[in-house]
């Protein structure tokens, strides 16, 4: 009766944690037009990603960031160029959903620095910190 019981517990433990385990899908039917608008949405030709991408270079806020960077212009348009449809298609919807300047960015770097030095005690900004010193 004994070794029953530890049987029936190892076999017990092992499937309950084989149930975390079991993963489940769903399947929904997609309509024609929703998969004609989705292709439609994201795919560009070659032509039209390097003509969107001329377009941004012709910025002046782009032309001037990249001099800061050493980057010429006219040696930015030569590797627009020299893109694959595939590669100038990507790079087209990447520059698009990029968000424009990195602000949230800057945001969340001077809150988590202002937080630390007011844990460190070199300032004093947030009144729920406080000091280690």
């Amino acid at each position: 009766m004994k070794r029953l019981k530890q049987t029936l517990a190892a076999l017990l433990i092992v499937s309950t944690t084989h149930v975390a385990f079991v993963q489940t899908a769903q399947a929904t039917m997609i309509g024609t037009e929703q998969v004609a608008q989705a292709s439609q949405g994201s795919a560009r030709s070659g032509a039209e990603a390097r003509a969107h991408l001329n377009e941004l270079l012709d910025r002046a806020d782009v032309q001037s960031r990249l001099e800061s960077m050493g980057v010429k212009a006219a040696d930015a348009r030569e590797r627009v160029a020299a893109l694959t449809d595939e590669d100038a298609s990507r790079l087209a919807t990447q520059m698009d959903k990029a968000p424009a300047g990195g602000f949230i960015e800057v945001i969340i770097f001077l809150f988590l620095l202002l937080l630390v030095t007011d844990i460190l005690g070199f300032t004093k900004v947030y009144p729920f910190t406080r000091s280690i010193r």
